[in-house]
Protein backbone atom coordinates (compact mmCIF):
# COMPACT_ATOMS: atom_id res chain seq x y z
CA UNK A 1 0.00 0.00 0.00
CA UNK A 2 1.37 3.05 -1.14
CA UNK A 3 2.84 5.53 1.95
CA UNK A 4 0.87 8.56 0.96
CA UNK A 5 -2.68 7.03 0.67
CA UNK A 6 -4.53 8.68 3.62
CA UNK A 7 -4.85 6.88 7.15
CA UNK A 8 -8.58 7.08 6.76
CA UNK A 9 -8.70 5.64 3.48
CA UNK A 10 -6.17 2.42 5.02
CA UNK A 11 -8.66 1.55 7.31
CA UNK A 12 -11.42 1.53 5.33
CA UNK A 13 -10.05 -0.51 2.52
CA UNK A 14 -9.19 -3.01 5.35
CA UNK A 15 -12.73 -3.24 6.74
CA UNK A 16 -14.43 -3.66 3.52
CA UNK A 17 -11.50 -6.66 2.93
CA UNK A 18 -12.26 -8.02 6.22
CA UNK A 19 -16.17 -7.87 5.60
CA UNK A 20 -15.80 -9.17 1.98
CA UNK A 21 -16.65 -13.13 2.44
CA UNK A 22 -19.72 -11.83 3.83
CA UNK A 23 -21.05 -9.71 1.66
CA UNK A 24 -20.35 -12.59 -1.54
CA UNK A 25 -21.99 -14.71 0.72
CA UNK A 26 -25.45 -12.46 0.68
CA UNK A 27 -25.24 -11.56 -3.26
CA UNK A 28 -23.33 -14.52 -4.95
CA UNK A 29 -24.79 -17.68 -6.79
CA UNK A 30 -23.52 -20.77 -3.90
CA UNK A 31 -20.28 -21.98 -4.57
CA UNK A 32 -19.40 -25.18 -6.83
CA UNK A 33 -18.07 -28.12 -4.65
CA UNK A 34 -15.05 -28.16 -7.82
CA UNK A 35 -14.31 -24.36 -6.95
CA UNK A 36 -14.59 -24.93 -3.41
CA UNK A 37 -11.65 -28.33 -3.98
CA UNK A 38 -9.53 -26.26 -6.06
CA UNK A 39 -9.67 -23.34 -3.72
CA UNK A 40 -8.66 -25.25 -0.82
CA UNK A 41 -5.96 -27.16 -2.65
CA UNK A 42 -4.19 -23.57 -3.54
CA UNK A 43 -5.57 -24.31 -7.59
CA UNK A 44 -7.82 -21.24 -8.78
CA UNK A 45 -11.12 -21.64 -9.06
CA UNK A 46 -13.39 -20.68 -12.44
CA UNK A 47 -12.97 -17.31 -13.53
CA UNK A 48 -16.73 -16.76 -12.35
CA UNK A 49 -16.85 -18.49 -9.17
CA UNK A 50 -17.12 -16.13 -6.08
CA UNK A 51 -14.26 -17.57 -4.62
CA UNK A 52 -12.03 -16.12 -7.78
CA UNK A 53 -11.98 -12.65 -5.18
CA UNK A 54 -10.40 -14.47 -2.22
CA UNK A 55 -7.22 -15.84 -4.54
CA UNK A 56 -5.82 -12.18 -4.70
CA UNK A 57 -5.66 -12.59 -0.48
CA UNK A 58 -1.48 -12.74 0.32
CA UNK A 59 -2.27 -15.70 2.57
CA UNK A 60 -3.95 -17.58 -0.06
CA UNK A 61 -1.02 -16.93 -2.29
CA UNK A 62 1.23 -18.42 0.26
CA UNK A 63 -1.05 -21.31 0.33
CA UNK A 64 -1.11 -21.87 -3.41
CA UNK A 65 3.02 -21.48 -3.39
CA UNK A 66 3.12 -24.40 -0.73
CA UNK A 67 0.98 -26.83 -1.72
CA UNK A 68 2.40 -26.44 -5.92
CA UNK A 69 6.22 -26.96 -3.89
CA UNK A 70 5.39 -29.70 -2.35
CA UNK A 71 2.64 -31.51 -4.70
CA UNK A 72 5.38 -31.04 -7.52
CA UNK A 73 7.75 -33.24 -4.71
CA UNK A 74 5.25 -35.70 -4.32
CA UNK A 75 4.55 -36.10 -8.01
CA UNK A 76 7.91 -37.08 -9.06
CA UNK A 77 7.00 -40.18 -5.85
CA UNK A 78 3.83 -40.97 -7.27
CA UNK A 79 5.15 -41.29 -11.20
CA UNK A 80 6.70 -44.24 -9.93
CA UNK A 81 3.79 -45.34 -8.21
CA UNK A 82 2.04 -44.82 -11.42
CA UNK A 83 4.71 -46.45 -13.61
CA UNK A 84 4.17 -49.75 -10.84
CA UNK A 85 0.12 -50.03 -11.49
CA UNK A 86 0.44 -49.59 -15.18
CA UNK A 87 2.94 -52.63 -15.20
CA UNK A 88 2.33 -55.18 -12.40
CA UNK A 89 -1.67 -54.56 -11.75
CA UNK A 90 -2.75 -55.17 -15.10
CA UNK A 91 -5.86 -57.69 -14.20
CA UNK A 92 -7.89 -54.72 -12.20
CA UNK A 93 -11.25 -54.58 -11.58
CA UNK A 94 -14.32 -51.93 -11.34
CA UNK A 95 -14.39 -51.40 -7.46
CA UNK A 96 -11.44 -50.69 -5.10
CA UNK A 97 -11.95 -51.67 -1.10
CA UNK A 98 -9.42 -50.07 0.67
CA UNK A 99 -10.63 -50.38 3.64
CA UNK A 100 -8.55 -48.76 7.49
CA UNK A 101 -7.52 -45.65 4.65
CA UNK A 102 -8.67 -42.48 5.88
CA UNK A 103 -9.24 -39.90 3.30
CA UNK A 104 -6.01 -41.63 1.47
CA UNK A 105 -7.18 -40.82 -2.31
CA UNK A 106 -3.86 -39.90 -3.41
CA UNK A 107 -2.43 -44.01 -3.34
CA UNK A 108 -6.22 -45.22 -3.99
CA UNK A 109 -6.26 -43.55 -7.21
CA UNK A 110 -2.55 -43.51 -8.66
CA UNK A 111 -2.44 -47.15 -7.76
CA UNK A 112 -5.94 -47.65 -9.51
CA UNK A 113 -6.67 -44.77 -11.73
CA UNK A 114 -9.44 -46.17 -13.83
CA UNK A 115 -12.12 -47.81 -10.86
CA UNK A 116 -15.47 -47.05 -11.44
CA UNK A 117 -15.94 -47.17 -7.45
CA UNK A 118 -13.92 -46.25 -5.14
CA UNK A 119 -14.96 -47.59 -1.31
CA UNK A 120 -12.85 -45.87 1.63
CA UNK A 121 -13.37 -46.44 5.04
CA UNK A 122 -12.20 -45.58 8.70
CA UNK A 123 -14.09 -44.33 12.00
CA UNK A 124 -13.42 -40.48 11.23
CA UNK A 125 -15.97 -38.89 10.58
CA UNK A 126 -16.60 -37.29 7.04
CA UNK A 127 -16.78 -33.61 8.27
CA UNK A 128 -17.97 -30.88 6.54
CA UNK A 129 -17.27 -28.10 4.33
CA UNK A 130 -19.82 -24.84 4.23
CA UNK A 131 -19.86 -21.86 1.58
CA UNK A 132 -16.35 -20.66 2.24
CA UNK A 133 -17.89 -17.03 1.23
CA UNK A 134 -20.13 -17.38 4.58
CA UNK A 135 -16.94 -17.57 6.51
CA UNK A 136 -14.64 -15.06 8.06
CA UNK A 137 -11.11 -14.33 6.81
CA UNK A 138 -9.57 -15.73 10.19
CA UNK A 139 -11.85 -18.70 9.72
CA UNK A 140 -10.41 -19.57 5.99
CA UNK A 141 -7.25 -18.62 6.89
CA UNK A 142 -7.13 -21.37 10.16
CA UNK A 143 -8.59 -24.02 7.21
CA UNK A 144 -6.13 -23.37 4.99
CA UNK A 145 -3.33 -23.80 7.42
CA UNK A 146 -4.86 -26.89 9.20
CA UNK A 147 -4.75 -28.17 5.53
CA UNK A 148 -1.15 -27.51 5.18
CA UNK A 149 -0.32 -29.06 8.92
CA UNK A 150 -2.29 -32.27 8.20
CA UNK A 151 -1.39 -33.17 4.98
CA UNK A 152 2.53 -32.91 5.38
CA UNK A 153 3.07 -36.06 7.35
CA UNK A 154 1.10 -38.30 4.23
CA UNK A 155 2.73 -36.58 1.66
CA UNK A 156 6.76 -36.94 3.28
CA UNK A 157 5.95 -40.37 4.90
CA UNK A 158 2.58 -42.29 2.80
CA UNK A 159 0.56 -42.45 5.57
CA UNK A 160 -0.99 -39.98 8.34
CA UNK A 161 -0.54 -39.38 11.53
CA UNK A 162 -3.65 -39.94 13.88
CA UNK A 163 -3.78 -37.63 16.50
CA UNK A 164 -2.34 -34.71 14.36
CA UNK A 165 -5.43 -35.15 12.17
CA UNK A 166 -7.19 -35.35 15.07
CA UNK A 167 -6.48 -31.91 16.51
CA UNK A 168 -5.69 -29.94 13.27
CA UNK A 169 -9.31 -31.42 11.52
CA UNK A 170 -11.85 -31.77 14.20
CA UNK A 171 -12.80 -28.19 14.84
CA UNK A 172 -13.74 -25.27 13.22
CA UNK A 173 -16.77 -25.27 10.13
CA UNK A 174 -14.33 -27.02 7.80
CA UNK A 175 -13.45 -30.47 9.13
CA UNK A 176 -12.65 -34.35 9.09
CA UNK A 177 -11.84 -35.91 5.86
CA UNK A 178 -14.13 -34.14 3.70
CA UNK A 179 -11.34 -31.45 2.74
CA UNK A 180 -8.60 -33.92 2.29
CA UNK A 181 -9.98 -35.83 0.10
CA UNK A 182 -11.50 -32.62 -1.78
CA UNK A 183 -7.52 -31.44 -1.70
CA UNK A 184 -6.07 -34.75 -3.21
CA UNK A 185 -9.10 -34.65 -5.76
CA UNK A 186 -8.27 -31.64 -7.11
CA UNK A 187 -4.28 -31.83 -7.13
CA UNK A 188 -5.12 -35.32 -8.85
CA UNK A 189 -6.60 -33.24 -11.74
CA UNK A 190 -9.99 -34.46 -11.32
CA UNK A 191 -13.06 -32.92 -11.53
CA UNK A 192 -15.77 -33.17 -9.02
CA UNK A 193 -19.56 -32.78 -9.95
CA UNK A 194 -21.57 -34.02 -7.04
CA UNK A 195 -21.68 -34.33 -3.91
CA UNK A 196 -23.85 -35.58 -1.07
CA UNK A 197 -24.10 -37.69 2.10
CA UNK A 198 -25.34 -40.74 2.17
CA UNK A 199 -25.83 -43.84 5.30
CA UNK A 200 -26.48 -47.28 4.79
CA UNK A 201 -29.29 -49.45 6.18
CA UNK A 202 -28.41 -52.76 7.93
CA UNK A 203 -29.07 -54.31 4.32
CA UNK A 204 -26.59 -52.39 2.72
CA UNK A 205 -28.65 -50.31 0.96
CA UNK A 206 -27.52 -46.06 0.50
CA UNK A 207 -29.77 -43.57 1.91
CA UNK A 208 -29.20 -39.45 0.91
CA UNK A 209 -28.58 -37.66 3.89
CA UNK A 210 -28.64 -34.54 1.95
CA UNK A 211 -26.16 -32.19 0.54
CA UNK A 212 -22.92 -30.53 1.84
CA UNK A 213 -22.46 -28.06 3.73
CA UNK A 214 -25.11 -29.63 6.34
CA UNK A 215 -22.77 -31.96 7.30
CA UNK A 216 -23.83 -32.40 11.65
CA UNK A 217 -26.91 -32.79 10.86
CA UNK A 218 -26.63 -35.73 8.20
CA UNK A 219 -24.49 -37.39 10.95
CA UNK A 220 -27.50 -37.40 13.10
CA UNK A 221 -28.80 -39.97 11.12
CA UNK A 222 -29.24 -43.25 12.34
CA UNK A 223 -27.34 -45.00 9.85
CA UNK A 224 -24.21 -47.25 11.34
CA UNK A 225 -22.31 -46.35 8.63
CA UNK A 226 -22.67 -42.56 7.23
CA UNK A 227 -20.55 -41.09 4.80
CA UNK A 228 -20.00 -39.31 1.54
CA UNK A 229 -20.86 -40.00 -1.87
CA UNK A 230 -18.35 -37.80 -4.68
CA UNK A 231 -19.09 -38.32 -8.22
CA UNK A 232 -16.01 -37.48 -10.21
CA UNK A 233 -14.27 -37.54 -13.49
CA UNK A 234 -11.02 -37.27 -14.83
CA UNK A 235 -10.58 -33.97 -17.37
CA UNK A 236 -13.61 -35.23 -19.47
CA UNK A 237 -12.96 -39.13 -18.89
CA UNK A 238 -16.16 -41.36 -17.81
CA UNK A 239 -17.43 -40.34 -14.41
CA UNK A 240 -16.17 -42.23 -11.59
CA UNK A 241 -17.78 -42.57 -8.24
CA UNK A 242 -15.73 -42.32 -4.32
CA UNK A 243 -17.92 -43.44 -1.00
CA UNK A 244 -15.63 -43.09 2.34
CA UNK A 245 -17.85 -44.02 5.09
CA UNK A 246 -17.13 -43.68 9.00
CA UNK A 247 -18.09 -47.23 10.30
CA UNK A 248 -16.60 -49.47 13.15
CA UNK A 249 -14.64 -52.30 11.48
CA UNK A 250 -14.22 -54.38 13.82
CA UNK A 251 -16.57 -57.36 14.73
CA UNK A 252 -18.39 -55.97 17.36
CA UNK A 253 -19.40 -52.78 14.84
CA UNK A 254 -18.98 -54.22 11.03
CA UNK A 255 -21.53 -57.04 11.15
CA UNK A 256 -24.63 -54.75 12.14
CA UNK A 257 -23.54 -51.15 9.79
CA UNK A 258 -24.62 -53.05 6.55
CA UNK A 259 -21.28 -51.66 5.16
CA UNK A 260 -19.74 -55.30 4.10
CA UNK A 261 -23.29 -55.71 2.92
CA UNK A 262 -23.12 -52.87 0.40
CA UNK A 263 -19.56 -53.69 -0.45
CA UNK A 264 -20.94 -56.95 -1.50
CA UNK A 265 -23.28 -55.95 -4.03
CA UNK A 266 -19.97 -53.93 -5.97
CA UNK A 267 -19.53 -57.44 -7.55
CA UNK A 268 -16.04 -59.10 -7.48
CA UNK A 269 -13.30 -55.92 -6.43
CA UNK A 270 -9.79 -55.14 -5.86
CA UNK A 271 -8.47 -54.62 -2.24
CA UNK A 272 -6.03 -52.21 -1.12
CA UNK A 273 -4.30 -52.19 2.43
CA UNK A 274 -1.69 -50.18 3.88
CA UNK A 275 -0.49 -48.54 7.36
CA UNK A 276 -3.20 -50.39 8.56
CA UNK A 277 -1.86 -50.80 12.38
CA UNK A 278 -1.49 -54.58 11.93
CA UNK A 279 -5.41 -54.74 13.10
CA UNK A 280 -5.97 -57.71 10.87
CA UNK A 281 -3.32 -59.76 12.38
CA UNK A 282 -5.72 -59.73 15.24
CA UNK A 283 -8.57 -61.71 17.21
CA UNK A 284 -10.93 -58.34 16.81
CA UNK A 285 -11.13 -58.04 13.11
CA UNK A 286 -12.08 -61.19 11.34
CA UNK A 287 -14.97 -60.67 9.72
CA UNK A 288 -13.59 -57.87 7.52
CA UNK A 289 -10.19 -60.03 7.17
CA UNK A 290 -12.73 -63.15 6.15
CA UNK A 291 -14.97 -60.78 3.82
CA UNK A 292 -11.69 -59.43 1.63
CA UNK A 293 -10.48 -62.85 1.42
CA UNK A 294 -13.43 -64.29 -0.08
CA UNK A 295 -14.75 -61.05 -2.15
CA UNK A 296 -11.33 -59.84 -3.25
CA UNK A 297 -10.02 -60.85 -6.95
CA UNK A 298 -6.82 -58.97 -6.19
CA UNK A 299 -5.37 -57.99 -2.66
CA UNK A 300 -2.80 -55.48 -2.94
CA UNK A 301 -1.04 -55.24 0.57
CA UNK A 302 1.46 -53.97 2.77
CA UNK A 303 3.21 -55.84 5.44
CA UNK A 304 0.34 -54.66 7.98
CA UNK A 305 -2.71 -55.99 5.74
CA UNK A 306 -3.37 -60.18 6.00
CA UNK A 307 -1.38 -62.17 7.20
CA UNK A 308 0.76 -64.10 4.94
CA UNK A 309 -0.70 -67.68 5.95
CA UNK A 310 -4.47 -66.97 5.41
CA UNK A 311 -3.17 -66.63 1.48
CA UNK A 312 -4.78 -70.44 0.50
CA UNK A 313 -1.67 -71.70 -1.84
CA UNK A 314 -4.93 -73.17 -4.11
CA UNK A 315 -6.95 -69.95 -4.23
CA UNK A 316 -3.91 -67.40 -4.51
CA UNK A 317 -1.01 -66.04 -6.60
CA UNK A 318 1.67 -64.42 -4.51
CA UNK A 319 3.83 -61.64 -5.95
CA UNK A 320 5.83 -59.93 -3.30
CA UNK A 321 7.33 -56.49 -4.46
CA UNK A 322 10.32 -54.71 -2.47
CA UNK A 323 11.73 -55.88 1.00
CA UNK A 324 10.56 -57.55 3.51
CA UNK A 325 12.66 -56.30 7.06
CA UNK A 326 9.89 -56.55 9.33
CA UNK A 327 7.65 -53.99 10.82
CA UNK A 328 8.31 -51.15 13.11
CA UNK A 329 9.54 -51.76 16.83
CA UNK A 330 5.97 -50.93 18.04
CA UNK A 331 4.72 -53.56 16.14
CA UNK A 332 7.34 -55.91 16.47
CA UNK A 333 4.43 -59.17 17.66
CA UNK A 334 3.39 -58.66 13.68
CA UNK A 335 7.00 -60.11 12.55
CA UNK A 336 5.88 -63.15 9.62
CA UNK A 337 9.22 -65.62 9.55
CA UNK A 338 6.95 -66.70 6.06
CA UNK A 339 6.77 -62.94 4.53
CA UNK A 340 10.81 -62.60 5.35
CA UNK A 341 11.56 -66.31 3.47
CA UNK A 342 9.70 -64.95 1.09
CA UNK A 343 10.68 -62.26 -0.23
CA UNK A 344 13.96 -63.30 0.05
CA UNK A 345 13.69 -65.74 -2.27
CA UNK A 346 11.40 -64.06 -5.49
CA UNK A 347 10.68 -60.33 -4.38
CA UNK A 348 10.86 -58.20 -7.69
CA UNK A 349 12.80 -54.44 -6.61
CA UNK A 350 10.37 -51.13 -6.05
CA UNK A 351 12.09 -47.92 -6.73
CA UNK A 352 9.85 -45.87 -4.21
CA UNK A 353 8.48 -46.02 -0.51
CA UNK A 354 5.24 -47.01 0.86
CA UNK A 355 3.55 -47.57 4.56
CA UNK A 356 5.12 -47.18 7.66
CA UNK A 357 8.80 -48.38 6.29
CA UNK A 358 8.24 -45.58 3.98
CA UNK A 359 12.04 -45.25 3.00
CA UNK A 360 12.33 -46.76 -0.14
CA UNK A 361 14.64 -49.74 -0.02
CA UNK A 362 12.83 -50.61 3.76
CA UNK A 363 9.16 -51.02 1.68
CA UNK A 364 7.00 -54.27 0.89
CA UNK A 365 4.22 -54.44 -1.13
CA UNK A 366 2.74 -58.28 -1.13
CA UNK A 367 0.16 -58.56 -4.74
CA UNK A 368 -2.47 -62.10 -4.32
CA UNK A 369 -4.55 -62.52 -7.15
CA UNK A 370 -7.27 -65.58 -6.62
CA UNK A 371 -6.82 -68.20 -8.82
CA UNK A 372 -9.92 -70.08 -7.84
CA UNK A 373 -13.75 -69.20 -6.34
CA UNK A 374 -13.28 -69.81 -2.52
CA UNK A 375 -14.86 -72.98 -1.71
CA UNK A 376 -16.17 -71.88 2.30
CA UNK A 377 -18.51 -68.70 3.34
CA UNK A 378 -16.64 -69.11 7.02
CA UNK A 379 -13.51 -68.40 7.68
CA UNK A 380 -10.54 -68.92 5.72
CA UNK A 381 -8.10 -70.48 8.61
CA UNK A 382 -3.99 -70.26 8.53
CA UNK A 383 -2.44 -72.75 5.73
CA UNK A 384 1.27 -72.77 4.81
CA UNK A 385 1.33 -70.93 1.33
CA UNK A 386 4.07 -72.72 -0.92
CA UNK A 387 6.86 -70.19 -1.54
CA UNK A 388 8.91 -70.25 -4.49
CA UNK A 389 12.03 -72.18 -4.52
CA UNK A 390 15.43 -70.99 -6.07
CA UNK A 391 15.25 -73.63 -8.64
CA UNK A 392 11.76 -72.47 -9.59
CA UNK A 393 9.81 -75.17 -7.79
CA UNK A 394 7.70 -74.78 -5.18
CA UNK A 395 8.17 -76.32 -1.87
CA UNK A 396 6.48 -75.57 1.47
CA UNK A 397 8.18 -72.92 3.91
CA UNK A 398 8.91 -73.97 7.40
CA UNK A 399 6.11 -74.33 10.04
CA UNK A 400 5.11 -70.87 11.42
CA UNK A 401 1.94 -69.09 13.16
CA UNK A 402 0.17 -65.86 12.78
CA UNK A 403 0.98 -63.68 15.53
CA UNK A 404 -2.12 -62.01 17.22
CA UNK A 405 -2.81 -59.86 19.53
CA UNK A 406 -4.29 -61.88 22.77
CA UNK A 407 -3.83 -58.58 25.13
CA UNK A 408 -5.91 -56.01 22.52
CA UNK A 409 -3.13 -53.41 22.87
CA UNK A 410 -2.40 -53.64 18.52
CA UNK A 411 -3.32 -50.18 17.70
CA UNK A 412 -3.34 -46.90 19.56
CA UNK A 413 -2.72 -47.70 23.38
CA UNK A 414 1.18 -46.63 23.56
CA UNK A 415 1.76 -46.26 20.52
CA UNK A 416 2.02 -42.42 19.61
CA UNK A 417 -0.62 -42.23 17.26
CA UNK A 418 1.79 -43.42 14.36
CA UNK A 419 -1.37 -45.04 12.49
CA UNK A 420 -3.43 -44.97 9.40
CA UNK A 421 -6.13 -42.22 9.75
CA UNK A 422 -8.56 -44.62 10.92
CA UNK A 423 -6.90 -47.43 12.54
CA UNK A 424 -6.45 -45.75 16.00
CA UNK A 425 -9.80 -44.80 15.75
CA UNK A 426 -11.15 -48.78 15.06
CA UNK A 427 -9.10 -49.89 18.33
CA UNK A 428 -10.25 -47.12 20.63
CA UNK A 429 -14.14 -48.37 19.84
CA UNK A 430 -12.83 -51.83 21.06
CA UNK A 431 -10.94 -50.49 24.44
Amino acid sequence: MPAFMPRKLTFILIAVWLALPASLARSAEPVTANDTARFLAGLSPSAGSPLAALTNDGLWREHEHYFDSIFERQDAKLSKVRAFSQSQLTDKHDTLLYFFSGPDFLYATNLFPNASTYVLAGLEPAGDIPQLTSLSRPAVAETLHNLENSLGTILSYSFFITQKMKTQLSTGPVYGTLPVLYVFMARTGKTIHEVNFVGLDSEGNVQDLGPVGDGRKAMQSASAAKGVKIVFSDGAGPHQTLYYFSTNLADDGVRRSGFLAFCAKLGPADAFIKSASYLLHSGGFNTVRSFLLQHSALILQDDSGIPLAYFDSKKWRLQPYGRYVGPLSIFGRSYQPGMAELFSRNATPIDFGIGYRWQRNESNLLLAQKTAAATSDGEIAPTSPVVPATDGQPRKPRRKRVESDTTGSLGCTGIRGIFSLCSSSATRSNQ
